[in-house]
């Protein structure tokens, strides 16, 4: 009686009838391939959901009348015009300050830090003093401000009675100088945790190179250090720039949306606060938003990439 036994057979090889051949085993290549992808797959959903879905729904609302759905350009020329349009150039003021500033002090500090003895300690002293400090901010850190430099703040008090009173010199806490302060408590701790890599990837043997050919203090930062820095400096300034613009939590708990910033007029869009026919003016104000940060966000990759070149 014949044996029916499978049999398996590779391209251009002779079985022997009979022998029974275990599958062929996935090349572990394709295993380690699969295994990367799916450790992948939760920061993709996060992206898809949290991002890409969301831009897209502002992008389709912000060329769609909210009363027909059809298409008109409307809410785009209504978010370049009047207090929505002053809204754009306040906040892109109050960012500018609220990153040059601070980008300013914290290179300063990051420097005095990586010059310093016993430089070891002190970096993890101030990298964790800078990570709490850079991440407390919204509703709490404006009522830290309001009751310390606030019209009735424990030091505005302290001033007063050294006969300092700072409200009736100009001063005002509620107003785009005031932000600008209260921005500075979490944007310099985090500028001094980004420039403290760039600084310590100065290589000492650039400084030594340049004193043996004479160069003072000043020649090594014009032709040497600076040029090394200016990249990674303004990336960091870039950043700072993204997380003022962005910021709305502390702006509007500190000014009680007095101030037209356009977070705080997308906020009260989406509180309700909406005139009629102009419900996805809102969505074209985030737009807006949208474009400057994907153009800053551009510059910032553009410098780490130029920085990269000589930090590694």
């Amino acid at each position: 009686m014949p044996d029916t036994t499978d049999t398996v057979t590779a391209p251009g090889a002779v079985s022997a009838p009979g022998v029974r051949r275990s599958p062929a085993r996935p090349p572990r290549r394709a295993l380690r391939t699969l295994a990367r992808y799916t450790g992948f797959l939760p920061f993709s959903a996060y992206v898809v959901l949290g991002l890409i879905i969301p831009l897209i729904a502002v992008a389709i609302g912000a060329f769609q009348n909210p009363d027909t759905g059809a298409f008109t350009l409307s809410n785009i020329d209504t978010a370049l015009h009047g207090s929505y349009l002053t809204g754009f150039r306040e906040s892109l003021l109050l960012s500018v300050l609220a990153s040059v500033i601070p980008g300013v002090f914290g290179l300063l500090i990051a420097y005095a830090i990586v010059t310093a003895r016993h430089a070891s300690l002190l970096r993890q002293i101030v990298i964790t003093a800078s990570g709490v400090f850079a991440n407390f901010g919204g509703v709490p850190l404006a009522f830290l401000f309001i009751t310390t430099l606030g019209s009735s703040g424990l030091e505005t008090q302290w001033l007063s009675d050294l006969g300092f009173n700072i409200y009736n010199d100009g001063f005002s806490l509620y107003t785009v100088t005031g932000i600008v302060i209260v921005y500075m408590y979490f944007q310099i701790p985090l500028m001094v945790l980004v420039m403290l890599p760039a600084l310590e990837g100065l290589r000492p043997a650039w400084r030594e190179a340049a004193e043996n050919l004479g160069a003072r203090t000043w020649s090594y930062w014009r032709h040497v250090g600076g040029p090394v820095l200016l990249p990674s400096f303004l990336g960091s300034v870039l950043l700072l720039f993204g997380f003022a613009l962005s910021a709305y939590a502390t702006a509007d708990a500190l000014t009680s949306g007095t101030i037209p910033i356009t977070p705080i007029q997308i906020g009260q869009f989406l509180s309700g606060n909406v005139i009629a026919g102009q419900g996805n003016v809102g969505k074209a104000l985030g737009l807006g938003m949208v474009v400057i940060i994907l153009i800053v966000m551009a510059g910032y990759v553009l410098l780490q990439r130029r920085a990269a070149k000589w930090l590694r």
